[in-house]
């Protein structure tokens, strides 16, 4: 290579050495701005969570003084009462009150609790953030000295690199050039040779000696240069080898530094600052949740005093707190007139025949208006009942209001849907303002024939006492007769011992195939009897009853006998219910088959109801015509009794609730908690569509559920007509009884 290219070169060479260097000072300054850029940041952060705090403070203490001058406003104005006499001195106050007192103390407990949380506030949170500040800033400033000192070595080792490549690359340079001096001294001694050896005959002696002269010179000249050669040869060795080290060295260094050290420094500038600020956020959260659990404790207190908001000791309070008032006054006693000694009726003659007259009259006018006023006694408490269930309704739950999101909806378009929104409210308030009504009309019937009845019942007795023993008729209070149902013709069972299948925890289809019962007599029978009496019996199928009246009347269909035979109510109706799911729940293939599971729960992705139950339809049409018979039995008694809903409170969802674990258990390998919703979701669309669903008696012949099992004088319900599915879904959600309805129903009652 020429001198020039070779120059060219080196040029190149340190060029490109310099743009690295420049590169890697460029980065060391960038990080150096991204570590004070970070702590800025986070010192920008920690002011705002001061400032938020500080507003937050000021919010909590004027709601703690709001709350605390509410409390006092109110609890002045009850100072001066009875009620607070009387609670200064035994606490002994009705429950109304009592729970009135409970809210004020917990405004006064909450307004301390947020004054407590405020002061945390100021004097704990917010100096936390300030001392993370103050922490931060402190080690940034300790991170940069060592940073700059790690900058320094690190240039220190980019210079040594340069001087050792600036020295191997002159070295090696000499080398070259020594080289090739010495290539050029060994051609001019070649050349001098062949001129030696040339015929020495035509050659002059003084010629002759020159020549050996500077053959001589030539050859002392290439030793010098062989020498320079050698020398030059070993410093470039040395010279590569130092710079190799070198390089090794260095690239090792500024390894070591990208990928060790630049953590250690953001390490070191992060030092105690994210577990500083969780322990802040951690008292913040602290004082919070020992604020709701303060509330909650004060809530718990009120909400046991509203568990005993109780009528009968609060009327039974009250009156002890008037004694004057309501104590019965003293008997009126016999006022005689002018010396008359006679205290008691005569029954002497003549007035005998007229007191024995009266007296029959008295005993058959008392068991006429006993009869009346018993009905009219009937009537007003299940008028009452039906109020207390109006007013008892479970509506208050706004849970859903509070549900957070994401989304931007305002709290006033979640809280338009809670109850005093409602269409229905209206509807709700006339129709228990006209049940009040009736029931103040009854109350006062009642009222009214009872004062009479005492008053007749009073001269009764003392006639009876007065005509004596042997004058006394029989008297006895007799209700009205009642007309028996019209009984269900039911099929004959035959005993047990006639065919082998197992009732309980049997195979279905075996036993309608062995046993001819095309509906088994337990589903069957217990189906009549919740029909006759247990429509409107609340918790149905929800309620446990009795486990002895269970195993009884289990035992009893075992036997082939039919304990629920008779038209007489004698069992106790949660018991019947009980049975009935115990026979479902202990079959040994389930009513809806295991393997026709995971189908049936794919319906839960079709969101067209009315698509879903075509397509359940579908798979239930492929089941054997016995299990599809009774199923459709079962669902449409099911679906009969959710009509119902506003009296048993067990409507589709919660009737689903109920039997979709019996009818369609969740296998082992499933998960059982999302499973089981969809379960009882499927089995809510059969219960409320089961018309669409199962095939009619033309499409499928056998026994068909019958909503009127008594006859005619039993079907006095409102649902006892056919409607279509349709209306049914519409209807689901509203109120039941019409105020026609409403008076009929009392009136039947």
């Amino acid at each position: 290579m020429s001198t020039p290219s070779r120059f060219k070169k080196d040029k190149e060479i340190v060029a490109e050495y310099e743009s690295q260097v420049k590169e890697i000072r460029a980065q060391l300054v960038e990080q150096q701005k991204c570590l004070e850029q970070q702590t800025e940041m986070r010192v920008q952060l920690l002011q705002d969570l001061q400032d938020f705090f500080r507003k937050k403070a000021e919010i909590e203490t004027e709601y703690s003084r709001n709350l605390e001058k509410l409390a006092e406003r109110f609890m002045a104005k009850t100072r001066s009462t009875k009620d607070h006499q009387q609670y200064k001195k035994d606490q002994n106050l009705l429950s109304p009150v009592n729970c009135w007192y409970l809210l004020l103390n917990q405004v006064r407990r909450e307004s301390k609790d947020h004054a407590t949380l405020s002061d945390i506030y100021l004097n704990n949170v917010i100096m936390r953030f300030m001392q993370i500040s103050e922490d931060s800033t402190r080690m940034f400033k300790k991170s940069k000295e060592i940073a700059f000192q790690l900058h320094e070595d690190l240039m220190k080792v980019l210079n040594e690199l340069y001087t050792v490549m600036k020295t191997y690359h002159m070295y090696h340079a000499e080398s070259i050039s020594a080289e090739s001096k010495l290539k050029e001294a060994e051609k001019q001694e070649e050349k001098q040779i062949g001129r030696s050896g040339d015929p020495v005959f035509h050659i002059r002696l003084e010629e002759r000696h020159q020549r050996r002269s500077s053959v001589k010179k030539i050859e002392k000249m290439k030793e010098k240069r062989q020498a320079k050669y050698s020398e030059n040869k070993l410093k470039s060795i040395k010279a590569r080898n130092e710079y190799l080290l070198t390089l090794e060295a260095t690239n090792a260094s500024v390894f070591k530094y990208y990928i060790h050290d630049l953590s250690d420094l953001i390490d070191c500038c992060d030092l105690g600052y994210h577990a500083s600020l969780n322990r802040a956020l951690r008292t913040y959260l602290s004082a919070e949740y020992n604020l709701e659990t303060s509330r909650h404790e004060g809530l718990d207190i009120i909400e046991n005093a509203v568990d005993n908001l109780e009528p009968r000791s609060d009327k039974q309070r009250f009156m002890e707190m008037y004694p004057a008032a309501f104590c019965p006054p003293m008997k009126f006693e016999f006022q005689s007139h002018m010396g008359d000694e006679v205290c008691q009726v005569s029954a002497q003659q003549p007035v005998q025949a007229e007191l024995m007259l009266r007296y029959q009259q008295l005993q058959s006018r008392l068991a006429t208006l006993k009869i009346e006023n018993e009905e009219v006694k009937k009537t007003t408490e299940a008028t009452l009942q039906t109020i207390q269930d109006m007013v008892t309704i479970e509506d208050y739950d706004v849970s859903e209001c509070f549900q957070h999101s994401r989304s931007t909806e305002s709290v006033k378009s979640t809280v338009s849907e809670t109850y005093l929104s409602k269409p229905s409210i209206a509807k709700r308030r006339a129709n228990q303002q006209e049940t009040e009504q009736f029931y103040f009309m009854k109350l006062r019937e009642y009222l009214e024939g009872s004062n009479l009845i005492t008053k007749l019942q009073a001269k009764h007795d003392l006639l009876q006492r007065t005509l004596g023993e042997g004058h006394r008729a029989e008297y006895m209070t007799t209700r009205p007769p009642n007309v028996p149902p019209k009984p269900q013709k039911h099929r004959k069972s035959r005993p047990r011992s006639q065919y082998n299948a197992k009732l309980f925890n049997g195979d279905l289809e075996t036993f309608v195939k062995d046993s001819g019962q095309i509906i088994p007599l337990i589903v069957e029978s217990c189906i009549r009897f919740i029909n006759l009496y247990g429509l409107q019996h609340q918790g149905i199928f929800r309620v446990s009853g009795s486990q002895v009246e269970v195993n009884d009347i289990k035992n009893s269909f075992e036997r082939g006998e039919n304990p629920l035979a008779d038209d007489q109510s004698n069992h106790d109706i949660n018991s019947v219910a009980g049975v009935l799911k115990l026979y479902f729940r202990g079959l040994e293939n389930p009513l809806f088959p295991k393997e026709r599971f995971n189908d049936l729960i794919s319906c839960i992705r079709i969101d067209n109801l009315y698509e879903r139950a075509l397509h359940i339809r579908k798979l239930l049409l492929t089941l054997p015509r016995s299990v599809l018979i009774v199923m459709r039995y079962l669902f449409a008694f099911l679906n009969h009794l959710s009509q119902y809903s506003d009296e048993n409170m067990m409507d589709p969802y919660n009737l689903a609730i109920c039997f979709g674990p019996t009818l369609m258990p969740v296998p082992e390998i499933q998960d059982q908690v999302s499973c089981q919703a969809h379960v009882n979701e499927i089995v809510k669309t059969i219960i409320i569509h089961h018309e669409t669903i199962f095939p009619d008696a033309k499409e499928l012949d056998g026994p068909v559920y019958e909503k009127c099992m008594a006859g005619d004088d039993y079907c006095d319900s409102p649902y006892s007509e056919h409607g279509t599915l349709e209306e049914v879904d519409q209807d689901a959600g509203t109120e039941p009884h019409t105020s026609e309805d409403g008076m009929t129903r009392f009136q039947t009652l």
